[in-house]
């Protein structure tokens, strides 16, 4: 990502916990070394996502575009059919899953899960829904366990609209950078002692609040793919 983990002491210090209170300090040096070994590709993989459903969108508004241009024309030019197809196909292939966890493999057999925050969690909150946790337990939990795999870092992430809601604040205090912490714990809470079965000495759990963003958050949209959980899976040793 944008330098290591040890560039941000603030987030570190409220959420770069190892997910055990039985870690030793040769565990966490392990976690932090492998964590950095890995940033530059992750960063890499969340840039190319946001590029991608940037694309999306381009290609949506040249498909809508060219549709009307189709209709005008009575849909008889046969260029412009196949000009259409393209564009369906091309949308196809990078269709994003904003409702659903998605898992990107990278190389040398490490693999990320990305969650949107609406698949897990209410707007301010850190309780994960039912849903949400079922798809933790039966989807992700359930493919890490099934081959094997390095250290697992959970790592939440919100976008850059502090925390305003009295209720919330209350909570959180310290705004998005506290509430990104809290979700990471819950979410790997979840795949140890929640259900999930995994060691809960594999986890490590990191809040980053809105200082690690895939994308501007001028609009909505970037917004909403900003705020996620990332469930960083590393490679057998």
């Amino acid at each position: 990502m944008k330098g290591t983990l040890l560039k941000r002491p603030l987030a570190l210090a409220l959420g770069a916990l190892l997910f055990t209170s039985c870690a030793t300090q040769d565990q966490y040096k392990d976690a932090v070394d492998l964590a950095k070994h890995y940033q530059d590709e992750l960063h890499a993989l969340q840039l190319d996502q946001a590029k991608l459903q940037q694309e999306n969108r381009r290609l949506n508004n040249e498909l809508t575009l060219s549709q009307v241009g189709a209709l005008e024309a009575g849909s008889t030019d046969p260029a412009l059919q196949a000009r259409l197809d393209e564009l369906q196909q091309r949308l196809s292939s990078l269709s994003s899953n904003p409702n659903g966890i998605s898992r990107v493999d990278l190389d040398g057999g490490a693999y990320v899960y990305m969650v949107p925050d609406a698949v897990l969690f209410a707007s301010g909150s850190a309780s994960v829904a039912a849903d949400g946790k079922r798809q933790l337990i039966d989807l992700v939990a359930a493919d890490i366990k099934s081959s094997a795999h390095g250290r697992i870092w959970v790592r939440g992430h919100t976008d850059s609209v502090p925390v305003a809601k009295p209720e919330t604040l209350k909570k959180y205090p310290h705004g998005n950078l506290q509430l990104s912490v809290a979700r990471a714990i819950e979410v790997a809470a979840i795949l140890t002692s929640g259900g999930g079965g995994i060691p809960a000495g594999e986890v490590v759990v990191a809040g980053f609040g809105p200082y690690e963003p895939l994308t501007t958050n001028d609009t909505a949209e970037n917004r909403r793919m900003n705020r996620r959980v990332e469930i960083f899976v590393s490679a057998a040793n």
